[in-house]
């Protein structure tokens, strides 16, 4: 006997139906797409560095920061980014975020097109989003979108080199690019 489950329709079906499935997908166009499992070890590093400046910063109480196990509602479908700061609302039991102020992906050879295109677009319809975050794993280079206080999406403005500091107002967060990719090229 073959029994096949039907696929989701919607995100909230995709959420529902995802949860607890070994390997990564995403929920994008009304379709199931499986995604990359494993990482680098830089891209590992520029994830945990990037969320415990984070952390530091904006604290525990108020938000919450997430990696790739969190999902993010938006306009094309369900989206697990690399890293996610949400509002501390909502159920323990959520399977997405109900306020997502900022997300950032960590670029990958097999992620790049998607990373700098659909998920901009994607990102830029999630209401609450301030920012959008692109970090090289091979340099230390970020690309950054924000939302204006007019509701205007903007950039990528583009920060490179250790010495640059990433400033989110809306937020109070400043990150500094320098600790995030520190040991991991030689300067030479």
């Amino acid at each position: 006997m073959n029994i096949q489950s039907r696929l989701p329709t919607t995100p909230d079906e995709f959420l529902r139906w995802n949860e607890g499935r070994e390997g990564k997908r995403e929920f994008v166009g009304g379709r199931v797409e499986e995604m990359m499992v494993g990482v680098s070890k830089y891209h590992a590093v520029v994830v945990a560095r990037l969320i415990h400046q984070i952390n530091v910063q904006l604290g525990l109480k108020e938000y919450v920061t997430s990696s790739a196990e969190f999902g993010v509602v938006t306009a094309g479908g369900v989206r697990y980014p690399d890293v996610m700061v949400d509002r501390m609302s909502g159920a323990g039991t959520d399977l997405a975020a109900n306020e997502p102020l900022l997300i950032a992906e960590v670029l990958s050879p097999s992620s790049y097109t998607r990373d700098f295109g659909e998920k901009v677009i994607d990102y830029g319809t999630v209401d609450s989003l301030l920012h959008y975050l692109v970090l090289s794993q091979d340099e230390a280079r970020v690309w950054v979108w924000s939302r204006e206080a007019d509701g205007i999406w903007s950039g990528p403005a583009q920060y490179a080199g250790p010495k640059e500091r990433i400033h989110m107002a809306r937020l109070n967060l400043s990150i500094d690019i320098g600790d995030i990719y520190s040991g991991l090229f030689d300067p030479s």
